[in-house]
């Protein structure tokens, strides 16, 4: 202030000093009358100046004062009289003033003191004054959208803790936004519908009624188009493609696509439940695109055992449905036609290889050697990757070894990393998602890739696979290798142990044939026992110790009953996943169980293994936690989490698919 006030008030200094030196020179030239007269004068203006310049200092200070008040009171009233509503919080985010425009969003409510919260959920405070996000977009406020844009005031730099406000500016954009909507809302959607087992189902009718089950089905489909306003083409006797707004899919999404469960109750006295597979694909930029979305999502729920709807929003899926067992395939024409292609891949490549997933169970290491014996029938070199004996099979790996032939097909992933070429085949058996499989830097060095899996497809699947043989009704991955082996030569041959191996992964996964167990599973059983298996062999390979026994029946006795679901926690001396899939099957042997889960802290991750007798999808619930499976056997691996928390989490999501149910 007082330099700027130099500045502005007028130098008088200058003429006085002149005026002294004029004073010296008649003093020189001895005037001495003329001098003192002089100095008199001298003494008088510099007193008044001293005195004129203190006299327009406060002059110029109370101008400024008043022209201060002035521009407060009017920035007081153009703040609020401001055409832009306003608020003013505190650090914690409690509003502690407001314009008229702001107060009028309200109708006359009272807002002042209450926390902004209370007003909308999308504003985050915390965000404002830590400096990460100083707007936000379409926030909703009474009926109305606002863009909303804030800064911090520091109200003293001294105490930057306490002495902080929040100055908000509300842009109304309710008009941009129900636009937005609009257009959003009226974006064309594709979904795909395939009826599962079409013909299976029209072949478990009764001759006259199979015609009014096809129409029945078809009705069914149409008038579902035809209540979300859709354009509904059939373009094969099973398979149909609809063009829908997109506010029809989120209505769908919201019913969880009730077409699932009209045509599931379809009953013409078909034996086979009737059920479809819905793919659904939006947001994308043209139709072309939102038809590919759509096709991976229906390829993605045939690939999951079908009875579901999955939605793909550009790298987004979600699942719905999926409450049904899958149904075995009464036909081989399938596995015929893979085999085929498979021995068509094997001759044109000059080295084979066969990889399953972490933590390799007996089907995994079954289905591995099973295909090893029929490449090598084809006279071609082939290695099965194995980088850790779980215990889970030690006992069979220490059988295997024995033969020396078949122990030096197995190598590790660092030494088939350096033997990979351009023309090498990768098989992977028993997994297909990204997550689980063994090394996916061997995965992603080939460019020929075949799947041979019993899973239902995830989120994460190997996309670029040029061979992909997946059938979730079966059994289990040696299954279906011991089928497709049949034909892969007029006279497949095998050595006993190998047989052994297979047939063991078939007692594992269907718990010596209880579980998802049908005659084609049977049929692969008698043609391994053909090829040389003995059960007491396989019995013996899963024998277990008296502490084993105890271990496993203490577990049981702690389990907790929710809802006809048993819940067991592992103490800390469990760290074999072994004992965890175990405690699970049995507990399903306890009457009024109609799922388990058992949950273990293994080193740093958390296991969890989960067995239904049906009723209960438990792939669906573990996928909360990126595991999968099946319908009635999955599993789960949660790093960094204490498997109290997992306990808690587990506990929710049971809560949730329970009141799902009941809905």
């Amino acid at each position: 202030m007082e330099k700027r006030y130099n500045y502005l008030i007028p130098n008088i200094n200058i003429y006085m000093i002149i005026i002294f030196i004029l004073t010296i020179q008649l003093y020189i030239l001895e005037h001495y009358s003329s001098f003192f007269i002089m100095i008199i004068i001298n003494i008088i203006l510099y007193g008044y100046n001293i005195i004129l310049n203190r006299k327009k200092k406060v002059q110029w200070k109370e101008y400024v004062e008043n022209l201060s008040n002035k521009l407060d009171e009017a920035g007081n009233n153009l703040l609020m009289e401001s055409p832009i509503p306003l608020t003013i919080l505190s650090n914690k985010g409690n509003i502690i003033w407001y314009n008229q425009k702001f107060s009028s969003i309200f109708k006359g409510k009272e807002i002042l003191g209450i926390n902004i919260d209370d007003v909308s959920k999308n504003l985050n405070v915390k965000h404002i004054i830590e400096g990460n996000k100083e707007n936000f977009k379409y926030v909703k406020i009474e009926e109305k959208y606002f863009d909303i844009y804030g800064s911090m005031i520091e109200l003293d730099k001294n105490n930057k803790d306490k002495d902080k406000i929040i100055l908000l500016y509300y842009f109304d954009v309710s008009d941009k936004y129900h636009l937005r909507r609009e257009r959003e809302d009226n974006r064309e959607s594709i979904i795909l519908i395939e009826v599962d087992n079409f013909a299976d189902a029209l072949k478990s009718t009764d001759e006259f009624y199979a015609p009014l089950l096809a129409a029945e089905i078809e009705r069914q489909i149409f008038s579902y188009a035809q209540a979300m306003n859709a354009m509904i083409k059939k373009y094969n006797e099973s398979k149909y493609i609809l063009s829908v707004q997109e506010m029809q899919v989120k209505e769908a999404m919201q019913n969880k696509f009730d077409i699932l469960d009209t045509v599931r109750e379809i009953n013409f006295g078909n034996k086979l439940t009737v059920t479809l597979s819905l793919g659904v694909g939006r947001g994308g930029y043209t139709p072309q695109e939102n038809l590919e979305y759509a096709q991976v999502a229906k390829d993605l729920a045939l690939g999951r055992g079908g009875d579901q709807a999955v939605v793909k929003h550009k790298d987004k899926l979600s699942f719905y449905g999926g409450k049904t067992k899958e149904v075995e395939k009464k036909t081989k024409v399938r596995a015929r036609v893979i085999a085929h292609a498979l021995v068509n891949l094997i001759d044109e490549s000059n080295r084979i290889y066969i990889m399953g997933h972490k933590n390799p169970d007996a089907d995994c290491l079954g289905a591995s050697i099973g295909l090893s014996a029929a490449i090598r029938n084809l006279n071609k070199e082939c290695y099965i990757v194995l980088d850790e004996n779980t215990n889970s099979i030690s006992t069979m790996m220490e059988e295997i070894y024995k033969d020396d032939e078949i122990y030096e097909s197995f190598i590790n992933s660092t030494t088939a990393l350096d033997h990979i070429d351009e023309n090498s085949l990768l098989i992977i058996v028993d997994v297909q998602n990204t997550n689980h499989i063994l090394s996916m830097n061997v995965c992603n060095k080939f460019d020929k890739k075949v799947i041979i899996d019993h899973h239902r497809r995830g989120a994460d699947y190997v996309k670029d696979a040029i061979l992909s043989y997946v059938e979730t009704y079966a059994s289990s991955t040696c299954e279906m290798v011991a089928e497709i082996i049949q034909y892969m030569a007029d006279r497949p041959k095998m050595k006993k142990v190998e047989a052994i191996a297979m047939l063991a992964g078939i007692c594992i996964d269907t718990k010596n044939f209880y579980f998802k167990t049908g005659v084609r599973t049977f049929e692969a059983a008698a043609f391994l026992r053909k090829m040389g298996a003995d059960t007491i062999e396989v019995k013996k390979l899963f024998a277990e110790d008296l502490d084993e026994f105890s271990e496993r029946a203490e577990i049981i006795k702690s389990a907790e009953i929710i809802n006809d679901i048993a819940i067991a926690l592992c103490p800390e001396k469990i760290n074999s996943n072994v004992i965890v899939a175990k405690v699970a099957d049995e507990l399903l042997n306890i009457a009024d169980i109609e799922a388990s889960f058992v949950l273990a802290k293994i080193g740093d991750d958390v296991i969890i293994s989960g067995r239904s007798l049906g009723d209960i999808n438990v792939q669906i619930i573990l996928e909360h936690f990126n595991g999968g499976g099946h319908l009635t056997m999955a599993g789960a691996k949660i790093k960094n989490s204490s498997i109290e928390e997992v306990y808690k989490q587990l506990k929710k999501i049971l809560d949730d698919y329970v009141k799902e149910g009941e809905e």
